[in-house]
């Protein structure tokens, strides 16, 4: 458990410290370092045989590369418009709708009327409603569901974590002029550039290694239960570091969507 909320922290807190290089470097430009440690650690960690791939591998491998890039630059842009909470809360929608999808109880279509419940309520038209932001974490949502079906192609056809560390890599290399065009056409200060290492340490790195260490220990049930308290976590943070306070309202829609994926891991499945 203390692994499982350290990992929830450390991804939330890295997003926080990372938006705050925004004002220098940009939404693109934190995700551009964050995919660069990512590339660097799931590298050391997969240690992938390129030599080795074939064709048949190579295909999943770099649409994952894709989306992988496409996600993170999504959510951070998102969480620069619309904040960390209901950036990472629009960003949830995408692995509960994959749970959702694939079953077939009752209480799984509640889930479902309740997740859409909380999603309409977030995205209620206001005064000071950034449909970009929103849509950018619909994105993000779309892209993390993507995500999962894709590592799970990946990892039936690449040994270990191959496939997610020549993803990474390559998803790396396509940020490779955005670092480029940062550092000639604006310099980046050594606060920034340390704020988007952090954000790749803590979002990336942490996590990813905290997550190989609790799924051998810890049933796929009660990880998954836990997964739904990231958007709890995100707006805490958001709230506390950024400054980005929820209204009633708000909490109440991230506190349903957290529910719906609650009770569709928690229900007792029969059979």
């Amino acid at each position: 458990m203390a692994v499982m909320v350290g990992s929830g922290l450390s991804n939330q807190t890295g997003a926080a410290i990372g938006s705050l290089a925004f004002p220098v470097l940009g939404p693109v430009g934190v995700v551009a370092v964050r995919q660069y440690v990512a590339a660097v650690v799931l590298l050391a960690v997969g240690r992938p045989r390129l030599r080795a791939l074939t064709r048949h591998q190579w295909g999943p491998i770099l649409l994952l590369a894709l989306v992988f890039g496409t996600m993170n630059l999504s959510l951070y842009t998102a969480i620069d418009r619309v904040g960390l909470g209901l950036a990472v809360t629009l960003e949830f929608l995408g692995p509960l709708t994959i749970a959702l999808a694939a079953a077939r109880r009752r209480v799984d279509a509640c889930c479902a009327v309740i997740a859409a419940v909380g999603a309409v309520t977030l995205m209620r038209p206001q005064a000071s409603t950034d449909y970009l932001g929103m849509g950018l974490g619909l994105i993000a949502a779309v892209c993390w569901a993507s995500y999962i079906l894709l590592n799970r192609t990946v990892g039936r056809r690449v040994p270990g974590a191959q496939g997610s560390a020549v993803a990474a890599a390559v998803s790396a290399l396509v940020f490779l002029p955005v670092g480029g065009g940062l550092v000639l056409h604006h310099p980046p200060t050594a606060s920034a550039v340390g704020c988007a290492v952090a954000a790749g340490v803590l979002s990336s790195a942490v996590p990813y290694l905290a997550d190989l260490f609790t799924l051998r220990h810890v049933p796929p049930a009660a990880f998954g239960l836990f997964m739904s308290v990231n958007p709890v976590l995100a707006a805490l943070v958001g709230w506390i570091g950024l400054g980005q306070g929820l209204g009633l309202v708000d909490w109440t829609a991230v506190a349903a969507v957290v529910l719906a994926n609650a009770l569709s891991v928690g229900a007792p499945r029969r059979g």
